[in-house]
């Protein structure tokens, strides 16, 4: 009798029958898992677009140009704009990242090239406890260490509290991006006779610049959106300013305030300037991102 070749259970089935019914089982496991993935994806995805779908549906008719250039309006009275919120909120995030940034870009390369000690130990604990802490406490206590020493609210007081948040976020970006850079680039710098910290700043942190401007960018997204460190710290003003020592307003805390409001044009600008923030974000990525992403061919 001959056995059954043709039967994929069958105890005696030849190489050639075998190989092939391998071969197919692995095809449809691979499309199985492939399919799998782009619905993963598909699924994470679904979400931002929803979000951004319902930004623009409600968020566009509140939109003018009086929204841009006037100061919103006592309440009750329709109309004005969100002038003052739009400035401050450049203001504080502006002001946060130049404080934050040296900061934590310095305390990731410390990490990375120094931190292989108890003390990088240390400081690597700190910094992921910082990025564990709410920001609400943070606010608290920038309002115990600066506005209740100075004696009343301050714009710089609300750019403090964001560089706080801002630090240990890119901090860790930065330590990760550092340590992917090959060590065949430190080895061929040093070969060449140059000493350790300009191999640094001349050969590994302009490697890893792109991730870390991907790492400011997500910390710039972080605390771009924060509220409630402000609420303790800026405050808000109805009026317009520039003078980081009195109290500032700034576009999450003036949508905190119109959103849980009882007027309904509140509402709407409310979903506009969430539209404008995140546009705002959107365009400083893409444009940040072009601009890097241009210096790293040329470089290559």
């Amino acid at each position: 009798m001959t056995a059954n070749t043709n039967v994929p259970g069958s105890g005696d089935l030849s190489p050639l029958v075998r190989s092939d019914f391998l071969y197919r089982r692995r095809r449809m496991m691979d499309r199985a898992m492939t399919l799998a993935m782009v619905g993963a994806a598909i699924a994470a995805v679904i979400p931002l677009f929803l979000i951004l779908f319902y930004l623009v549906k409600e968020g566009v008719p509140g939109l003018s140009l009086e929204f841009f250039t006037a100061d919103p309006n006592r309440p009750g009275r329709e109309g004005g704009g969100v002038h003052n919120a739009i400035v401050g909120s450049g203001i504080m995030v502006g002001l946060a990242l130049l404080m934050g940034v040296p900061v934590a870009i310095g305390a990731g390369i410390f990490l990375s090239e120094y931190g292989q000690n108890r003390a990088g130990s240390v400081v690597r604990f700190i910094i992921e406890v910082m990025a564990g802490i709410p920001s609400i406490t943070i606010g608290l206590f920038v309002y115990g260490l600066v506005v209740l020493r100075q004696g009343h609210f301050s714009g710089f007081a609300g750019a403090l509290a964001l560089a706080i948040i801002l630090v240990p976020i890119i901090a860790r970006i930065t330590e990760e991006m550092l340590l992917l850079v090959p060590r065949s680039l430190r080895e061929a710098s040093y070969a060449l006779g140059a000493p350790r910290w300009k191999t640094v700043l001349r050969v590994v942190l302009p490697t890893a610049m792109p991730g870390i401007v991907t790492g400011v960018m997500l910390g710039l997204s972080r605390i771009a959106g924060e509220a409630a460190p402000l609420l303790f710290t800026a405050l808000g003003n109805q009026f317009y300013t520039t003078d980081i020592s009195t109290p500032m307003d700034s576009l999450p805390r003036r949508i905190y305030y119109y959103a849980t409001g009882p007027y309904d044009y509140w509402h709407e600008q409310a979903w506009a300037m969430s539209l404008v923030l995140v546009a705002i974000i959107l365009v400083i990525s893409l444009v940040v991102r072009t601009l890097f992403g241009s210096r790293v061919t040329v470089r290559q």
